[in-house]
């Protein structure tokens, strides 16, 4: 199998490099048009193989001819987040990059299936799908994966538990109206309110929301890519194994939860021929009504497009 990564900055690159030490594919192609930026960083990549482990060769290209015949491709490409930015400030300068780039991508492997994870990362994924001219389960977005990691972080930090007993999900967008579930989250199945008090399950909620943004304060001159890699690879490995792994991703919506003609993350089955299956779980009336507003917050954002 051969896995191809545009965008060869932190994300993309620790993408790269995290499906080459998990044996996931035979070639993983980086992408970025920056010269000898993904030549160097797969060269490095490929020197680490006698040491993790891993036979799969990595490549470092400007071009696409490369990416040919791609099982899967990830898109990382364009611009980060600075302080101050929201998601939704880097619109229209991402969607002139991801544009030319899914038209690269569709053009050298019309049977692959796209995963996107640039920002805003509802919207790219429906610029990807739109040029691309995909059926919608071969174009989804990776979003409610980081995000349920990140507020499955903050609750075991909460309460001093593994992360591994808590069960979460978080859907809609990804952006600041994001949706966790409160109805779904558990520790080891005993419903998170009966451990943690509203006040902080709020707050906790509230730093999910924000979870991007807080490290970009840190950072100031960059934005998070550990766990978004790790997020996007868990990704991977659900398509390229067809596990069948029931996680939340920002997929096509024709009616389903009631809305229709957006990205918005949702829970879907992922397998061998991406969103295999979108599950219509029941929510309560208020996380059904955040859910709508923040997936017509990014149908709102898409109309705003000039592609």
């Amino acid at each position: 199998m051969k896995v191809s990564v545009i965008g060869a900055g932190h994300v993309g690159a620790t993408v790269a490099q995290r499906v080459a030490e998990k044996h996931l594919a035979n070639e993983v192609v980086l992408v970025d048009i920056v010269d000898g930026v993904p030549q160097g960083k797969a060269l490095d990549m490929w020197e680490s193989a006698p040491i993790e482990g891993f036979d799969g060769k990595v490549i470092g290209t400007n071009s696409y001819e490369e990416t040919a015949d791609s099982s899967l491709v990830v898109i990382t490409a364009g611009l980060a987040r600075k302080p101050g930015m929201s998601r939704d400030d880097l619109r229209d300068k991402n969607a002139e990059i991801i544009k030319g780039v899914t038209e690269q991508v569709a053009k050298f492997s019309p049977q692959t299936k796209i995963i996107v994870v640039t920002n805003p990362l509802d919207v790219m994924t429906y610029v990807a799908m739109k040029v691309s001219g995909f059926e919608p389960n071969r174009v989804f977005g990776q979003a409610g994966v980081l995000d349920t990691a990140r507020y499955r972080t903050f609750l075991s930090m909460e309460l001093g538990i593994s992360v591994r007993d808590i069960q979460a999900m978080v859907l809609g967008g990804h952006g600041d109206d994001m949706v966790p579930l409160l109805s779904y989250t558990s520790v080891s199945g005993i419903p998170v309110t009966q451990l943690v008090s509203k006040d902080r399950l709020d707050a906790i909620v509230q730093r999910t929301r924000q979870g991007g943004g807080e490290i970009v304060k840190y950072l100031k001159t960059g934005s998070a890519y550990y766990a978004p890699s790790a997020a996007t690879v868990e990704m991977v490995e659900a398509v390229l194994h067809d596990a069948k792994r029931l996680l939340p991703c920002a997929a096509w919506l024709s009616g389903e939860f009631g809305l229709k003609d957006t990205y918005a993350g949702v829970p879907v089955v992922l397998g061998k021929n991406g969103v295999e299956k979108i599950l219509e779980i029941e929510m309560t009336d208020a996380e059904m009504a955040m859910l709508h507003e923040s997936a017509n917050h990014v149908k709102e954002t898409i109309a705003a497009l000039k592609i």
